[in-house]
């Protein structure tokens, strides 16, 4: 499950479902005012009285961020964006594109289901200046997940980086703890905080309540041991079903974060036992570590908006994170991370014109600026994001790191997002591994 989406559900939402937002909305005054120089905008041409529509699961502040990093866009281009954000795009986008009812733009978090929509023949193929774009601006991995059949259709937008390891910087020097540099090292601070902080201070906390999502959390664990233990080959074979579910390999991942999750000693710090977790809605999961009651919390990028108002994020501040290690130190490392893919329904100039701004460094750099997101867009420049964290975050996408999308999100929908998810939570409740992944292989749709 993208790592956006999972944010957006603890938001509320509208009664209808459906939060709108146009030029006359929350950002109208920038929009009529218009920027004192167009020349940015000029390679777009101009329109006169043109709408685009845009649907996609971006919703609340963000949305009003979304609107806002095409302000300028539609003052120099005429163009009118509608833009609409509901948590259930992903649940009737098909239905609209089935019916002929579908936006001239959707923004996907899931490649999964692009890859659905465009195997359908819904989409338009990507233009030119679109492709141009990815081509220049990111890296194979990116465009291969807009690319369906050999045919490129989307451009990446957004992105987070998963298996970040948050922690407080007083509470690791005040122990002379140490961020570890591979895996085993992780297992042995893990074994350290546990011997040296008893019952008052376990190593980790988690939480995997997520309504119908619960147990999400658990499966970016295992997706990034898997890639961390087996490289991104085996990684990419699992994600393709290219291998069982319930290959020995994938077994190893699970059991590698069993030591931790399922171990009692381990876990859940402030919060309770093992079992609680299925119970702690996943953006309190580490929240202990303030209190003094857990030294580590693993959760993407997005979790700094999880802590409370006036939790300083630094490398000496209340909280920091650092990457999930490698399992070898002197070796590449490799992350897991999420995004969205913007796919056009309509070949109609000015939705080209739209879908190639979106792809542009000009509006990665104007969106990541307005605080809270990262891209993956080499052309972005990182010293615009919001906290350190966040530029640290695209310094890792813009440089040598291997990037792997969130399995679940590639995995078909029976798998990645329900029995991958409901696996999880029995396996926290108590089942074995073996049980759980073979139930999970079972789901597997037939092809």
């Amino acid at each position: 499950m993208s790592s956006t989406l999972r944010r957006r559900l603890l938001l509320p939402i509208a009664a209808a479902g459906i939060v709108g937002f146009a030029l006359t909305g929350c950002t109208g005054d920038i929009a009529a005012e218009g920027p004192d120089d167009c020349s940015d905008y000029e390679e777009y041409g101009t329109f006169e009285g043109a709408e685009v529509s845009i649907q996609g699961t971006i919703i609340e502040v963000e949305a009003d961020r979304l609107v806002e990093s095409w302000a300028d866009f539609e003052a120099c281009t005429g163009i009118e964006i509608q833009y609409q954000g509901t948590q259930e795009f992903e649940a009737n986008i098909e239905v609209l594109a089935e019916g002929g009812n579908a936006p001239d733009l959707g923004i996907f978090p899931q490649p999964g289901l692009f890859s659905r929509i465009a195997q359908a023949g819904h989409f338009v193929e990507a233009p030119a200046a679109v492709e141009e774009n990815v081509d220049e601006f990111w890296n194979e991995d990116w465009k291969a997940y807009g690319t369906v059949d050999d045919t490129f259709y989307g451009a990446p937008l957004m992105a987070s980086i998963k298996g970040y390891v948050w922690y407080s910087p007083a509470t690791f020097e005040e122990n002379g703890w140490e961020v570890p540099e591979d895996l085993d090292g992780l297992m042995e601070l893990t074994a350290q905080v546990a011997e040296e902080g008893g019952d008052d201070l376990k190593p980790w906390c988690f939480g995997l309540g997520s309504d119908a999502a619960t147990g999400w959390p658990g499966t970016d664990w295992v997706e990034d041991m898997v890639l961390r233990l087996h490289g991104p080959e085996v990684y990419d074979q699992w994600v393709a079903h290219e291998i069982p579910f319930n290959d020995p390999q994938i077994v190893e991942a699970f059991d590698a974060v069993g030591e931790i999750l399922k171990n009692e000693d381990y876990v859940n710090g402030g919060i309770g036992d093992v079992r609680s977790a299925l119970s702690t809605p996943f953006g309190e999961g580490g929240l202990p570590i303030l209190d003094g009651e857990c030294a580590m919390h693993h959760q993407a990028s997005f979790y700094e908006g999880f802590w409370p108002e006036g939790t300083e994020v630094a490398p000496d501040g209340d909280v920091w994170a650092f990457i999930t290690p490698p399992a070898d130190a002197s070796g590449e490392q490799a992350v897991t991370g999420g995004g969205e893919i913007v796919g056009a329904f309509d070949d109609r100039e000015e939705v080209a014109a739209v879908q190639a701004y979106l792809s542009s460094d000009l509006w990665a750099n104007n969106r990541v600026a307005l605080g809270g997101v990262i891209s993956a867009n080499n052309g972005l420049d990182a010293s615009v994001a919001s906290s350190e964290l966040l530029t640290q975050s695209i310094e890792i996408l813009q440089g040598e790191t291997t990037f792997r999308f969130d399995a679940s999100d590639l995995m078909p929908a029976a798998v990645g997002s329900s029995s991958f998810f409901t696996g999880i939570v029995d396996w926290i409740g108590g089942d074995d591994t073996q049980s759980v992944v073979d139930a999970i292989e079972d789901s597997w749709p037939a092809e």
